[in-house]
């Protein structure tokens, strides 16, 4: 395996996500990316494979490369041209597979790797970190900041999670404030537990001056 390969990863993500401002930037990356190293070095993951598929969680995303989705095309191209072993490459792949919140169709990874990495891209939504991102996503698509008409829903399937056409608050109630309680490692827990409390006195401060009360 090529000695280069995690810096070239930085790179590639770089590359694909420079001119992304969805949330799903880089940055996001590169967070999820230093947090799922974290949690490995906590969990006694291998630390190798959860950076490559933290790295490469995104860039065959079904919302920013949906051609290149169902086959992890530009993930596999990366890792087998850095010599990357075809049973590493379908690890990282299926890590990657079961990293995103699709509502009641999400699942729990089975490996100690796949946790940590499912576990870094969800903390990556919550906190301060989570709230910006959040308004951001929902402004690139078009989402009105907070609708007191539209009430927020719940038990969304996969489909009908990616569908919704929301506001952001209510997206608080539909994932974020969900993640705390779906996390996978002990790790991940301490630290979702410190940003779930965050965004609770966010949105009640929200709320307040929603209503001219401060």
């Amino acid at each position: 395996m090529d000695g280069r390969i995690i810096d070239d990863a930085i790179a590639y993500a770089r590359g694909i996500f420079a001119d992304d401002y969805s949330g799903h930037d880089f940055f996001h990356t590169l967070r999820v990316y230093k947090m799922a190293t974290v949690l490995a070095e906590r969990e006694g993951a291998e630390v190798l494979t959860i950076q490559l598929a933290a790295l490469l969680h995104d860039v065959d995303d079904v919302k920013l490369s949906p051609e290149t989705h169902a086959g992890k095309d530009r993930a596999v191209r990366f890792l087998s041209g850095h010599g990357v072993p075809g049973e590493t490459i379908a690890e990282i792949c299926g890590i990657i597979e079961g990293v995103s919140f699709v509502g009641t169709d999400s699942v729990a990874p089975e490996s100690l790797e796949g946790k940590c990495v499912q576990d870094a891209d969800r903390l990556d939504a919550m906190g301060a970190v989570g709230i910006a991102r959040a308004f951001a996503y929902g402004g690139s698509r078009g989402r009105a900041m907070y609708d007191p008409d539209i009430p927020f829903r719940e038990a969304m399937n996969a489909e009908e999670y990616r569908s919704s056409r929301s506001t952001t608050v209510n997206h608080f109630y539909e994932k974020l404030l969900r993640l705390r309680a779906l996390m996978n490692t002990d790790a991940a827990r301490a630290i979702a537990e410190a940003r779930d409390a965050y965004m609770r006195s966010y949105l009640e401060e929200f709320f307040a001056e929603w209503e001219g009360l401060r």
